[in-house]
């Protein structure tokens, strides 16, 4: 099958962008002005890191709360709890929470869900759902801050857009930094708060350069490269 062409909006924005890095308050500058949508569109930052994603002690995994979010829908949050505070996650803002109940309504195939949170002692239960979870990415994870003690914290902040983010088999890191109607000053500081945070987690065993490239793009947009 052929492949889809890009349309004249994507290529008006081709003549405006550049393979040339560019300081990151002026690649936020660019993505904002290329032509609208009648969606607002995701902001993505790629890095593309000297790791070698097959080496356990250099992969990424993890979390973060964005100084201004991401915007977009709130994630739906289930929490595998004890009993006692089934009332106080639901609380908190997860769609559904329990323990052995829970498991068993996703082993019967319900999977309505963004995210996965369980308390550590839950752990035990919660790995009999490694076929139905793990393919999709949703098995709760300590690396990714998706096993806690602070469920209703955790819960409060995956619910209101915490960002998860995982190397993949190139080394690349892909996270939404916000929406194209955020100012550019929200979508420089979310940026800015990931790489930091991405530059303080260098694995030891990484060698040479660490942070090759990175980009930001809209969800339809050429994307700019970022000096770092």
């Amino acid at each position: 099958m052929p492949s889809r062409k890009p349309g004249k909006r994507y290529l008006s924005d081709m003549e405006r962008s550049t393979n040339d890095p560019v300081p990151l308050n002026e690649a936020v500058n660019r993505i904002k002005s290329f032509k609208k949508t009648k969606f607002d569109q995701t902001v993505d930052l790629c890095l593309h890191l000297g790791i070698d994603p097959k080496q356990a002690d250099q992969m990424l995994r993890g979390s973060i709360s964005l100084p201004h979010g991401v915007g977009g829908a709130a994630k739906r949050v289930i929490a595998f709890v004890s009993d006692d505070k089934v009332a106080a996650t639901k609380a908190a803002g997860a769609i559904e929470a329990g323990s052995e109940d829970l498991v068993k309504k996703i082993e019967g195939g319900w999977l309505d869900f963004d995210v996965a949170i369980a308390e550590p002692a839950m752990m035990r239960i919660v790995a009999k759902l490694g076929k139905q979870l793990g393919p999709k990415g949703l098995m709760p994870s300590p690396k990714a801050g998706t096993v806690t003690p602070q469920i209703a914290q955790a819960v409060k902040e995956f619910a209101a857009g915490k960002v998860e983010y995982r190397n993949d088999a190139g080394g690349n890191i892909h996270a939404p930094v916000g929406k194209h109607s955020f100012s550019a000053e929200q979508l420089i500081e979310n940026a800015q708060t990931l790489i930091d945070h991405i530059v303080k987690l260098k694995p030891v065993a990484s060698k040479g350069t660490y942070i090759k490239k990175v980009t930001l793009s809209g969800t339809m947009t050429p994307p700019v490269a970022v000096q770092v």
